[in-house]
């Protein structure tokens, strides 16, 4: 990685951006694309018509500015930005996701999309021209929340995810992941490690809205990020016995529903018991799920976070034990699997501090939330950028940015993106 010996000043925004677009703007265009009627907020899992639509929408705005756009085995989208000498080395990266939790916010992914094409924007409203190339990404299913792994994509590019356990994912729906792949025009014998695309890589700086109340608290508009709280989700498979609501007496029940109620409980006071522990349980599903049927099982999926991976580890192994504990207690058994986990991730010190400089009066904070930074991160530097969100909510309706401060982040992300790409403003 090679960074300017020193930051350069942060840039006046130049009087020809005006009439330009902003990250306000852009976000308007899409910001009737997979509203969530049921749930309110949007609902924009991977390979959905929603998602496909965001996609479009970003390969057209990506040409307007005249990158070249192409998406990759792995679903992943690149927009380039090159150099006279067309040589794809040594790039800065930049960029975030498009899909969305069900019933999310508005700024989860697309807010770093869209700074990012405005501060492209910003670049060349200076006349900068770069003399490393740029490339924008797109990550797709970061959020995991069809298919259940979080960072999915940028997981194949890394090979951190096998591709066959990958093809064989199965959503809500029962669909495996290569099948719907498959209908979506992604050949799904072809994805998996990526190590070329890698190597064309020299580091990776990802802006995200803000998922709490850092920037709140101190009163500033943008934050370097300084790591990711380790993180995982579990399945854990409560079975009973399966039978009518209205001939089984109470005292004859094995119910998974009840023992799931307990454990849901259970987990909460847990995870009181470890300092900084966040656990949550986001997700039951009750198989057959009819409401005059007393299940046969109950699935549960959790999600552990500390900063301390052996916390995080014993945790687990804490409600994995209770688990079993009170299902027996209803007559029934407990089964616990590890869907996903990632370590704790601290972003690249050298490249963290020189931001820091850039971007004066800007804290660095951690976050409990995970990002595809994180995982590129054990594969080439990367930092973070992060924007303030008023309510301190997220992954729902009421996450929000105001209008100014997704300006001031496009603005810190573009002087970032001109000081790591070692251009000049070119006169005439």
């Amino acid at each position: 990685m090679t960074l300017p010996q020193t930051a350069p000043a942060p840039h006046a925004v130049p009087a020809e951006t005006a009439g330009a677009p902003t990250v306000a703007g852009l976000l308007k265009e899409i910001s009737d694309v997979g509203r969530d009627s049921a749930r309110g907020g949007y609902s924009r899992p991977v390979f959905s018509t929603a998602e496909s639509d965001l996609r479009a929408w970003f390969i057209e705005q990506a040409g307007r500015r005249g990158l070249d756009v192409h998406t990759d085995a792995n679903g992943i989208m690149w927009a380039w930005w090159d150099t006279a000498t067309g040589v794809r080395k040594d790039a800065v990266a930049t960029g975030s996701h498009l899909d969305s939790v069900p019933g999310g916010g508005e700024y989860d992914g697309p807010l770093g999309v869209a700074s990012a094409l405005v501060a492209i924007d910003l670049l060349k409203a200076r006349n900068f021209r770069p003399r490393r190339p740029l490339a924008l990404a797109v990550f797709p299913e970061e959020e995991g929340s069809r298919f259940g792994v979080a960072c999915l994509g940028s997981r194949l590019l890394t090979g951190g995810l096998d591709p066959d356990k990958a093809r064989n994912l199965r959503d809500p729906d029962g669909n495996t992941y290569a099948d719907v792949a498959a209908a979506n025009r992604q050949d799904p014998r072809f994805i998996g490690p990526d190590y070329k695309a890698l190597q064309q890589l020299g580091m990776f700086v990802e802006l995200h809205v803000e998922q709490g109340r850092g920037l709140i608290d101190l009163d500033r508009p943008v934050a370097v990020g300084s790591s990711i709280l380790g993180h995982g989700r579990w399945k854990l498979s409560i079975t009973g016995e399966g039978n009518h609501a209205g001939t089984t007496l109470m005292k004859d029940r094995h119910d998974p529903m009840v023992a799931a109620a307990k454990v849901v409980v259970s987990i909460r006071n847990t995870a009181r018991k470890y300092k900084d522990a966040r656990a949550t349980v986001g997700r039951v599903q009750p198989v057959p799920g009819g409401t005059n049927v007393i299940a046969s099982r109950v699935d549960l999926w959790i999600d552990v976070r500390h900063p301390e991976d052996s916390v995080t580890a014993a945790l687990v192994e804490a409600i994995g034990l209770n688990a079993q504990v009170l299902a027996a207690e209803e007559g029934c058994s407990a089964t616990l699997t590890t869907e996903s986990l990632s370590p704790t991730v601290h972003f690249d010190g050298g490249l963290r501090d020189w931001l820091q400089e850039l971007l004066p009066g800007a804290p660095v904070l951690d976050t409990g939330a995970g990002h595809d930074a994180g995982v590129l991160a054990a594969h080439l530097p990367t930092a973070m950028l992060f924007v303030r969100n008023p309510t301190g909510i997220s992954h729902s309706p009421d996450e929000l940015v105001e209008d100014t401060d997704a300006e001031a982040g496009a603005q810190a992300l573009a002087d970032s993106l001109a000081g790591l790409l070692g251009g000049a403003r070119v006169l005439g």
